[in-house]
């Protein structure tokens, strides 16, 4: 009989999705114990779940965003710097999921093996009769959608490794030991993904609202949000070099109507309140699609809150590179360069002589929060998204933290980007709606507390409306889906890896008089290393050694 590892959950069935995200493995076990157990059906469905990664602690115990030209990491011997700097190589890469993820692919090929007669295994040793077959039917309904949610779970660890990796070795079932596949293409990882997720629709729950502790797992249209992103990166210019036009616009034909399929379930919305997406509990807003909450904690204010406020150690600091991409909504304020500007900056940033944590922020020189104190923020700016505001660490206060994976504006701009790229931006006419790329990118832009005008195109470059809508989505992306993991992947699938290496921009204040004004110097904070090569990330060296050169090495590395 075959030994295998599984993952294991302390927890009921009943198990927050925080639990059911964070399972470790536990244990080696059999097939043989296993069926005498039906509550184990749960546990190992759950398992699949457990190499899913809560983006607030991505790298360097924080977000991820220094990677990308968003922010810089106060501390100078942060693991990011290896990327900033371009030393990072297959043997040292701080962000190397590689494995962890196949531990994911081979938890969900485990279950979906094991649980194939999960209707038998569930009836084993239960009275079906004296309630009428209630809770044996409510097990077995649970524990299909779980089967389907495997096969999506596996679709969203293969997509994690190929916009890493490119082309990887592809595992449909639990291999033998110390099997090791060749790499598949690209392509084929992309319609093995699709295919997954196909597979499973039918099969998952429709919704997760009802029952706010299972928010954390997969259900029909998170599943299509995952299809969604999938396809947008297939069609992107980074993975269609060499392909006919043809082609190319089928990819994104096919990509705006995976993103249409989302919003034709008419289940989202766009959240009226752009900055009560990212604190608290908001499993129930409705432009969540999918969500990870965490436990009450102060973790992320102490790696992230001013050092000038106690407890902080203002970690992640957003660069004028981004501060500067939000766009004027009415003339310039001569002294106040944050003034009349998109209301996400607010949202999204710390801007100097604002409120915050209690206080006003003073970047000037001498100030308590200038770039020239020790450990202060290196850029003159402090993140705000995500954060709550005014915990008194000092005291352990806590607040709720929740990872947004998938929500509603990020499928709208998925449908502008797609839909222009397939059609232009004003034919609406593929799909039943007449939705067009324009009119899904108005929307973002007109949520309730931004109200943003529709995007004036003229003052983008291009030589057609399509090239500016094309500047105009990315311009969008940009500030919009700020600092949630999409930047770094955006600039790379449209094959602008080369702002990566750009200098990251920060900004001086300089007090003006008595007057209580400051004027405002922009600096460089440190240069960036891009190199073509850095497309994608080096499959590890260990792998490649581990197989015996069966599984490849990316170009350059």
């Amino acid at each position: 009989m075959k030994k295998t590892v599984i993952f294991l959950i302390a927890t009921a069935f009943s198990a927050t999705a925080c639990e059911m995200l964070d399972t470790m493995v536990d244990s080696y076990t059999t097939q043989q114990n296993l069926d005498s157990e039906y509550n184990k059906v749960l546990e190992v469905g759950f398992a699949s779940y457990g190499y899913i990664k809560n983006g607030l602690s991505e790298l360097d115990d924080n977000i991820a965003a220094a990677k990308s030209d968003e922010a810089v990491q106060t501390s100078r011997s942060a693991s990011v710097r290896l990327f900033n700097n371009g030393s990072w190589s297959a043997y040292t890469n701080p962000d190397n999921p590689y494995e962890s993820l196949y531990k994911g692919i081979r938890a969900a090929n485990y279950f979906l093996d094991y649980s194939r007669g999960y209707k038998r295994m569930l009836a084993n040793g239960r009275d079906t009769i004296s309630d009428g077959g209630t809770a044996y039917r409510r097990d077995v309904e649970n524990a299909g959608y779980l089967r389907a949610e495997a096969h999506v779970v596996k679709a969203y660890y293969y997509f994690e490794l190929l916009k890493r990796y490119g082309g990887v070795p592809l595992y449909k079932e639990v291999p033998a030991d110390n099997t090791f596949l060749p790499r598949a293409s690209y392509d084929d990882i992309v319609e093995y993904i699709v295919s997954e997720i196909d597979y499973a629709l039918d099969s998952l729950a429709p919704d997760w609202k009802k029952n706010s502790s299972y928010d954390g797992r997969f259900n029909l249209g998170s599943a299509l949000a995952l299809k969604s992103r999938v396809l947008l990166y297939a069609a992107s210019p980074l993975n269609t070099e060499g392909l006919n036009d043809d082609e190319i616009a089928r990819r994104w034909g096919r990509a705006a109507q995976a993103a249409y399929s989302v919003i034709a379930l008419n289940k989202f919305a766009l959240s009226p309140s752009y900055s009560a997406l990212f604190t608290g509990n908001t499993s129930a807003n409705p432009e969540i699609i999918l969500s990870r909450r965490s436990s009450p904690s102060n973790s992320l204010e102490r790696a992230n809150y001013p050092i000038a406020t106690a407890g902080g150690n203002s970690g992640l600091t957003p660069s004028h590179n981004l501060v500067d991409a939000y766009e004027y909504t009415g003339p310039a304020v001569a002294n106040d360069p944050y003034a009349n500007r998109d209301p996400r900056l607010g949202y999204t940033v710390v801007t100097n002589n604002s409120t915050w944590n209690g206080r006003t922020i003073d970047i000037a020189e001498g100030g308590s929060d200038s770039y020239l104190t020790v450990n202060s923020s290196r850029t003159g700016y402090y993140l705000k998204k995500y954060l709550a505001d005014e915990l008194v660490l000092t005291q352990e206060q806590t607040a709720m933290h929740q990872w947004v994976y998938f929500r509603y504006a990020e499928i709208l701009l998925n449908y502008a980007e797609a839909a222009n790229e397939a059609w232009g931006p004003d034919d609406g006419s593929h799909v039943a709606s007449g939705l067009t790329a324009r009119q899904a990118l108005d929307q973002v832009r007109g949520r309730a507390d931004v109200r943003l005008d529709p995007a004036d195109l003229t003052k983008y470059e291009g030589a057609t409306d399509k090239e500016r809508m094309r500047a105009a989505v990315k311009a969008e992306r940009r500030v919009e889906l700020a600092f949630e993991d999409h930047r770094y992947w955006d600039l790379l699938r449209w094959n602008d890896g080369t702002i990566l290496g750009q200098p990251i921009e920060g900004v001086k204040a300089v007090a003006n008089g008595g007057d209580g004004l400051f004027r405002y110097e922009t600096f460089k904070v440190e240069d960036r290393v891009f190199d073509p090569k850095m497309y994608r990330y080096p499959i590890p060296y260990q792998e490649i050694s581990k197989s015996k050169g069966v599984v490849t090495q990316n170009a350059g590395w």
